[in-house]
């Protein structure tokens, strides 16, 4: 069944759809903790290791990889054979590869180990089109933007894996995880519900599916969510480790500071679904784009001295954000991606409703992969140029792109913010 039939026209199944609603999110939000754990013990791990900026990076990115590559056959499997049985099973296979990182020891253990332990990230394309079809078209933006809040799992690691790491060790991170990871499982085979009526009848291969990215939307679609979820994903993995070396934080200091942009950027996902619903996916999208490119500039200035000759002699300036100033920008950035993230799945469930676990399943496998490439990219750039800020230089540059491609395909075709085009020279601008 579509999602645009769902079955919740009884007591009965909107109770169901209630509790797969709750219990999904609880269990993304536990993958998503899972699938960040190396934002934090990364940084121990480093350490031990002797890794350089670049391998960081791989280290960070490597359970990206295979989150994102998982997600399109997943969202077939959860077309074909339900998201119950598809999200249950991902997870119990998760578990031994998480309890076996703690065993780790040499640098290409971690890497291996981790692309197992990505699997969990690509429990998004499960879960989206699960709850999806649970509810009425009105309302599946807001159901996808409560189940986008696992996100916030990023937070959630951010509070729960420096206490750990400082307390006992980064190897009781993995041994916590999957313990955690094993009982949500169960508790969301006990509560979640499967209806056959959603299944959709396909014999589409991955290849195939793979087609879709010959349409100019949903390639669009990717470049957007390249950037609210796969930026959102790498700043996520990065900024512990930013906020060490940029201000000289405690881990558990600057673990906090980052959940300043991981916690909003998931748990206000809901009202991102909301807002796609009442003003449209493109509206909220145009104005998220905006609102990063602001904050990625001021983001993307480095910590400056410059000296200028006065008539009273040479003095020196500095410019930089110091860290409240920095916070404050990152916080707003994670809202404003809260947003986007929920915009452009609501894009996906208005054109594509009869086949929203494929679709999902390849946008979200070009988030993913952004959220893979650029970790290393970030890496690479401060092996390179020695600053910091040139992982926000390059976001800026990409958020640029894509505000191009939207102005140009859908800004000159749309009125925004449901205003009518304005009369005048600059009225083409505007208008069909």
């Amino acid at each position: 069944m579509s999602a645009n039939n769902p079955t919740t026209t009884n007591g009965s199944s909107s109770g169901k759809a209630l509790s797969v609603l709750i219990v999904s999110t609880l269990a993304f939000t536990v993958c998503f903790m899972v699938w960040m754990m190396f934002g934090v013990i990364g940084i121990p791990i480093k350490k031990q290791l002797g890794l350089n900026a670049t391998e960081f990076g791989l280290l960070t990115a490597t359970p990206v990889l295979t989150g994102s590559l998982i997600r399109v056959p997943l969202g077939i499997w959860t077309d074909k054979y339900g998201g119950r049985i598809v999200f249950f099973a991902l997870m119990l296979a998760c578990v031994i590869p998480i309890w076996m990182m703690s065993y780790a020891t040499a640098y290409w253990h971690f890497l291996v180990i981790g692309l197992f332990v990505g699997l969990a990230g690509g429990s998004f394309s499960v879960g989206t089109p699960y709850v999806a079809r649970w509810f009425p078209k009105s309302r599946q933006g807001f159901a996808m933007g409560v189940f986008g809040a696992g996100n916030s799992g990023a937070a959630v690691n951010k509070f729960v894996a420096p206490g750990l790491v400082v307390a006992f060790g980064w190897t009781m991170v993995p041994h916590v995880y999957a313990a955690v990871l094993l009982g949500t499982a169960i508790l969301f085979w006990f509560f979640s519900h499967s209806d056959d009526k959603h299944l959709v009848v396909s014999n589409a291969s991955f290849m195939s599916q793979l087609q879709a990215l010959k349409d100019p939307k949903v390639l669009k679609y990717c470049q957007y969510y390249s950037i609210v979820f796969g930026g959102y994903v790498a700043l996520s993995l990065w900024m512990v480790q930013y906020y060490v070396g940029e201000y000289g934080l405690d881990i558990r200091v600057a673990a906090l500071l980052a959940a300043c942009f991981s916690l909003p950027g998931g748990v206000l996902r809901a009202i991102g679904g909301w807002m796609s619903d009442k003003y449209g996916a493109h509206s909220v999208t145009w104005w998220v784009m905006w609102v990063s490119w602001i904050c990625l500039f001021l983001l993307s200035y480095p910590q400056t001295d410059f000296t200028v000759m006065t008539v009273n002699g040479a003095k020196t300036f500095h410019i930089g954000l110091n860290v409240y100033a920095f916070t404050g920008l990152m916080f707003i950035l994670g809202i404003a991606w809260a947003f986007g993230k929920a915009s452009v799945f609501k894009y996906i469930s208005d054109d594509y409703g009869q086949n929203i676990g494929a679709i999902s399943g390849i946008v979200g496998l070009a988030g993913g992969l952004g959220g893979f490439v650029l970790p290393i990219m970030f890496g690479a750039l401060m092996d390179l140029t020695g600053v910091r800020s040139s992982a926000f230089m390059l976001m800026y540059g990409v958020v640029w792109v894509s505000l191009i491609w939207m102005y140009w395909t859908e800004v000159r075709k749309t009125h925004v913010m449901g205003k009518e085009a304005p009369e005048g020279p600059f009225s083409r601008s505007f208008q069909r």
